[in-house]
């Protein structure tokens, strides 16, 4: 069965479906959904592009950091030696492994400290991730769908939260409706509805948004239940965000007022192809699907749930602190190919307009207090 026949069978027999409903079919089934049967998701031949995707040089710069989080724990709890590092939508592991290839070579002491934990819903990532770990298999403490139940260390992770259901919403001179999928014949549609839940309206009223008749929007049920789990998980350490998103003030305002739910399919977003049918009602299963994050939200989550802000800032700023007069890997005074070759990619990973300016790092972190962290020391800085 495709998702878009489990999706038509779904709305037959109980009626029409939120978006929110509609994505976790579409993208997590275990059976249909895009992110558990797509071979290929991201790079050249796949339908979008990561940080990961650039080269090895995006984990080794989060390598300093997160030898920089664990010296900081140590100075803190004398005693703490291990550290677990656990990665969220682990995907087949490519970014641990970039991130243990320089830590062993660079800083065996912290390589030896480090409890490696993935965390991939979908199960054929999770069966390639040893594989894809080599020889850092033995550092793999668990891989599983769901957060270790106590973390001593860092959680972090890549662009997770823009790809968790959504709840879709439009205001109307009647006020504010829902967005539900509905069927007509065996064409999925859209239709407009009452909220199928009220914290969807705390949401809003709690960010202060105020759309006007027309304009659409998303919110994120889904990432404040994770931000929680996290926070639960998260004994001692520190969580690193890395995604795309904007300021609530932002998000909702007229520069969005179509909303930023979007699909991709190599690497192109598709356009409306009527007024029933946004683009990512087309085949579900088969493409991305992602909204924009309310860095705002995730902020006040944090700070509410007893975690500490230490920064929000462009990918740019971030990685560029922890290049500082070193890139890694570079060598010598006159650049080798390979030295040109990094040299790219860091102007790929950094560059504004693109990766550098439209992903943005968040860091909390709990029960530390004196931290003192490199990628953070141009400080909170967003464009």
């Amino acid at each position: 069965m495709s998702a878009h026949d489990r999706i038509l069978a779904r709305i037959q027999s109980r009626g029409p479906i939120t978006v929110a409903e509609f994505m976790t079919i579409a993208l997590y089934h275990p059976e249909d959904g895009y992110y558990s049967t797509r071979n290929r998701r991201t790079g050249r031949e796949g339908d979008f592009i990561t940080s990961v995707d650039i080269g090895p040089l995006f984990g080794a710069l989060l390598c300093r950091q997160f030898a920089e989080m664990w010296r900081a724990l140590r100075a803190e709890h004398p005693g703490t030696e291990q550290f677990d590092l656990v990665e969220a939508a682990a995907a087949d592991g490519q970014l641990a492994r970039d991130v243990l290839d320089t830590t062993e070579v660079t800083d065996p002491e912290f390589y030896d400290a480090i409890r490696l934990h993935l965390v991939e819903a979908s199960p054929k990532g999770r069966a390639a991730q040893a594989a894809t770990l080599g020889r850092h298999a033995t550092k793999l403490v668990s891989t599983s769908a769901t957060l270790p139940r106590a973390v001593h260390g860092v959680v972090y992770a890549n662009e997770l939260l823009d790809a968790l259901p959504v709840h879709a919403v439009a205001m109307t001179t009647a006020g504010l409706r829902e967005c539900y999928v509905d069927a007509d014949g065996d064409r999925l549609i859209e239709r407009l509805g009452p909220l199928s839940n009220p914290a969807i309206q705390s949401h809003l009223d709690s960010v202060g948004a105020h759309l006007e008749p027309g304009w659409r929007g998303e919110v994120n049920l889904a990432a404040i239940a994770w931000l929680t789990r996290v926070r639960a998980a998260l004994h001692r350490g520190f969580l690193l965000l890395i995604d795309y998103g904007h300021p609530a003030a932002e998000l909702y305002s007229a520069t969005h007022a179509a909303g930023t739910l979007a699909s991709y399919v190599s690497h192109v977003g598709e356009a409306r192809r009527d007024r029933h049918t946004p683009p990512w009602l087309i085949e579900p299963g088969s493409r991305d699907i992602t909204s924009h994050v309310d860095l705002t939200t995730v902020q006040t989550i944090m700070e509410r749930l007893g975690c500490r802000t230490l920064g929000v800032l462009d990918q740019t700023y971030f990685l560029l602190a922890l290049v500082g007069d070193n890139l890694p890997g570079a060598g010598g005074d006159l650049p080798s190919a390979s030295d040109v070759k990094l040299r790219m990619a860091l102007k790929t990973l950094i560059m504004p307009g693109g990766l550098g300016s439209t992903h943005k790092v968040m860091v909390f972190g709990a029960d530390v207090n004196e931290a003192t962290l490199s990628g953070l020391s141009g400080r909170s800085r967003l464009t």
